[in-house]
This record gives structure tokens, C-alpha cells and sequence, in this order.
């Protein structure tokens, strides 16, 4: 049991990075859209228009190493197997 605990741990650690580095690692809080500029093309003049994209922030990161090292406490606590 605590092996796999610590397994666990670690995993989770990895699918969180991972995670919130494929959805663009903001620093900040989390985004459910995202604003892109285009340029019209009869004018010439750029514009904003917002794009539906989850951009995963700082508490995803922070509540996923959190429950790790949450998970790997706990790992610490259980007795080995003899």
C-alpha cells in the first residue's frame, strides 16, 4: 500500500504538470477564453475577437501538487509490509 500511494503521488504530479503545460501554463487564474487578434482584411485594422479555450492556471497547478504531496504524506504514514 504505500508503495503504491507514493506511485501515485508521483503520477498525479506528472499528469498535473504535464497538464497545465499542454493547455498554455498561465501564471495566472484560470482562463475559459482566450483573445486572438485579426487583422481585417479590407481595412487593415487589427481587432480582438475571444476564442472559447481553457487555459489551465496557477490553483490547477497548485491543487494537483497539493493532493501529490498530499498523497505522498499519507504513503509515509502506512506501515511496509514484512
Amino acid at each position: 500500500m504505500r508503495r503504491w500511494l507514493a506511485v501515485l503521488a508521483a503520477v498525479l504530479a506528472v499528469v498535473t504538470v504535464t497538464v497545465w503545460l499542454a493547455t498554455g501554463a498561465s501564471r495566472g487564474f484560470t482562463k475559459t477564453s482566450v483573445a486572438v487578434e485579426k487583422t481585417d482584411e479590407i481595412t487593415g485594422l487589427t481587432y480582438r475577437e475571444y476564442e472559447r479555450r481553457l487555459v489551465a492556471g496557477v490553483e490547477v497547478l497548485g491543487l494537483g501538487l497539493g493532493l501529490s504531496a498530499a498523497l505522498f504524506g499519507v504513503s509515509r504514514f502506512c506501515r511496509p509490509r514484512n
